[in-house]
């Protein structure tokens, strides 16, 4: 077994030790290019060897549409964290649903990200016994205070999220540079701002140390 493969089953050892009568509400958070999608993935498949089913969500179908999304400009920070995201819509359509007053139903996702799509929002059951993984950024804002289970926070340095990011993104934002500016200017200023405003490693349940992700380090919080 790898030294990730090794973290990885710590980390799902720690998720799966909550045990409650509804599903097991687990946050993946961090700045933007940190690790959080690939370790959901992975949380999730480990969670899933265990029995109960996992229920895997990603923020990117709770975007608010294109128009909303970019009416403080493209290149906004304050833009992209007050705007991106429609997190009244998700607490309502998903954590709450499956709290511990919930119906124990919920709606997937309500856009499709890259046609800018509205998706219908029929609720879908699930049952008691499941966990929710969800990766997204800010998902310690007020908005959603209160409402996770578990959350754990992917720390990966600025830096190195910047190099991952730009290896990522470029063909998708149109070159090296301009895959730079976007993350030094919209990205992860905006994470720099939450990171002021939230403290989010300091609330987190578990963090996941994600430096060097052949050798990552799960450390226990709260």
């Amino acid at each position: 077994m790898s030294a990730r493969d090794e973290a990885i089953a710590e980390l799902a050892t720690l998720v799966a030790a909550r045990t409650l009568p509804h599903p097991t509400r687990v946050a993946v958070d961090g700045i933007t290019a940190s690790g959080k999608t690939t370790l959901a993935n992975e949380l999730a498949a480990a969670l899933a060897a265990t029995g109960p089913p996992v229920l895997r969500l990603s923020m990117d179908g709770y975007h608010h549409p294109r128009a909303h999304r970019y009416r403080q400009g493209r290149g906004s920070a304050d833009g992209y964290y007050e705007d991106a995201y429609d997190f009244p819509s998700f607490a309502e359509l998903v954590l709450r649903p499956l709290g511990p007053d919930g119906a124990g139903r919920y709606t997937p996702a309500i856009i499709d990200l890259p046609t800018d799509t509205p998706l219908d929002r029929t609720p879908v059951p699930v049952p008691g016994a499941a966990w929710l993984v969800v990766d997204g950024s800010f998902l310690q804002r007020d908005e959603l205070a209160g409402l996770w289970d578990v959350v754990v926070w992917v720390d990966t340095p600025f830096a190195e999220a910047r190099r991952r990011g730009i290896a990522r993104d470029t063909d998708l934002l149109g070159g090296v540079d301009a895959a730079a500016t976007a993350f030094d200017e919209r990205y992860h200023a905006a994470a720099r701002r939450y990171l002021a405003e939230v403290d989010p490693a300091a609330h987190a349940d578990v963090v996941f140390v994600n430096t060097d992700v052949h050798r990552p380090e799960v450390r226990r919080v709260g």
